[in-house]
């Protein structure tokens, strides 16, 4: 039996999906569980992490840690490596976890598979798929040599566990004296939207260029809310100023990997088709027939958004009532 170590990842106070489907990928390979928790004052959520499976839990709670900076995490999670002796490393492929597993992997000496769809537990051994070349193709790595191996798996690439709410975990303080740092993050500045983030939502909506205007993705978000879901901008929507940065899905924007993506009027360069074809269903609407978004489209609608878009509004809405 191997030993496989989560990053677990919260904000606010609050665990992140990706924790949770990551504790249930090392739970089902029968393998020794356990899980890095970092912040300050988040020993409440050592309860979420013990439902999902995690046997032992490695607590640093510190003022340092109150702010995401990748220094002092960087400095916290190799100590729970060296403490908890693990073979493999797993981590969520968000904006934190692409920032500082690298630094681990370095400072480590081991090898870092990043941005993986799947991924494959056998005892000690870890064989992930992940996306390369814009996402046209997908290799699988496998790792060799010695020293744990370290993975980011995308979010919402594999489904989270169900709590088993008679789970219980050993909990592990570990005190770091975190001087000497470099860089203090002393505030954090939000965006006023209440949406979920398309990197983590189960449903995206996207739209692109053919909406005109920034008033005009007014229908994205009423269909967005229907569902639920997240609101996407192609890169051509957000450089023409009609959504922000935050929300534009893609190979320079995020990736994202959902249950159900609804692009409307994106025609699917590749640099748009790298950040979403893995969505689980894809469902394009665009007036050109021969859009590239209809080769990876499982249902496609030769239209115009304008037009599609507020129906099938209105027909979710009346699924949802009745």
């Amino acid at each position: 039996m191997g030993k496989i170590l989560v990053i677990a990842e919260q904000r606010d106070g609050k665990l992140k999906k990706s924790t949770f489907e990551l504790l249930g990928l090392a739970t089902q390979s029968g393998n020794e569980t356990s899980a890095v928790l970092l912040g300050d004052g988040v020993s409440g959520l050592t309860k979420e992490l013990e439902q999902y499976g995690a046997t032992s839990i490695y607590l640093i709670q510190d003022a340092s840690l109150k702010f995401y900076s990748a220094e002092s995490y960087t400095l916290g999670v190799l100590e729970a490596i060296k403490q908890a002796s693990p073979d493999i490393v797993l981590a969520s492929h968000s904006p934190t976890g692409r920032d500082f597993m690298p630094k681990i992997a370095a400072c480590l000496g081991v090898g870092l598979a990043s941005d993986c769809t799947q991924a494959q537990i056998s005892g000690v051994n870890l064989k992930v798929r992940r996306p390369v070349y814009a996402g046209k193709a997908t290799v699988e790595v496998e790792f060799l040599g010695q020293g744990p191996r370290l993975a980011t798996i995308r979010p919402n690439a594999i489904g989270a566990p169900k709590p088993i709410s008679a789970q219980t975990a050993k909990v592990i303080p570990i005190s770091i004296q975190f001087t000497g740092l470099k860089t203090k993050v002393i505030e954090i500045v939000k965006g006023n939207s209440a949406r979920p983030d398309v990197a983590e939502a189960p449903a995206v909506v996207s739209g692109g260029r053919s909406l005109k205007s920034a008033e005009n993705f007014k229908i994205i978000e009423e269909l967005a809310d229907v569902l639920g879901a997240a609101v996407g901008a192609s890169r051509a929507a957000v450089d023409a100023g009609y959504r922000a940065h935050r929300d534009q899905v893609g190979q320079t924007g995020k990736v994202v990997s959902p249950v159900l993506y609804i692009a409307c009027g994106i025609s699917g360069a590749i640099q748009h088709l790298a950040g979403m074809r893995t969505s689980k269903c894809i469902v394009a609407i665009n007036t050109d027939p021969e859009a590239p978004i209809f080769q990876v489209a499982d249902y496609g609608v030769i239209g115009d958004l304008f037009a599609v878009v507020p129906l099938l509004k209105e027909e979710l809405k009346k699924i949802k009532e009745h």
